[in-house]
């Protein structure tokens, strides 16, 4: 890597290096379920550095505030994909496969029986979302037209859906 351009090197330690511990800050406050906010700080930086190169900038504080946001929304957002994979007849049961021992049949019945007290628990809507998409497979598009709803208030009512679930089996764990 080339030598760092002087005038490059006192612009990056006078306008960007100071608002670093700011930045910091402002981040674990904004967004306190980020894993590695230093990784993201340092990403930020980066691309201030590579900003710079490719011309003048007016607000260097602006730009890495606003850089930074827009990094820490898309690990957010990276958090929160959950895959489903939807329970069909073809889905191989362990719970029925020959060769398992007696209490890890029983537990999984157990899994099986709280899973289902914790969908009986949800709102009507959520609960239809929630089954249609985990135990028919069906996509978002799909339960939308099934059921005469926006793919917004699909995704809000599974997104609710499963926050209610985790929040069941949050509660049953205390």
């Amino acid at each position: 890597m080339p030598p760092p351009d002087t005038e490059q090197a006192r612009w990056f330690a006078t306008e960007v290096q100071p608002h670093r511990p700011a930045l910091r800050a402002w981040l674990l406050a904004r967004f306190p379920t980020l894993p590695d906010v230093d990784d993201l700080v340092q990403e930020s930086l980066a691309r201030m550095l590579r900003a710079r190169e490719a011309g003048p900038i007016g607000s260097a504080r602006a730009l890495l505030f606003t850089t930074a946001r827009n990094l820490a929304l898309d690990a957010v957002r990276r958090q929160r994909v959950v895959r489903f994979e939807p329970i069909t007849d073809e889905t191989p049961s362990s719970v029925l496969a020959d060769g398992t021992d007696v209490v890890e049949t029983i537990s999984k019945q157990q899994e099986l029986e709280l899973l289902t007290k914790a969908i009986q628990s949800l709102p009507e809507r959520s609960r239809q979302v929630f089954t249609l998409r985990t135990a028919y497979g069906l996509t978002q598009k799909q339960i939308a037209e099934r059921l005469g709803v926006s793919l917004s208030t699909v995704e809000k009512q599974m997104t609710q859906g499963i926050r209610l679930c985790a929040e069941f089996f949050a509660a049953g764990t205390r």
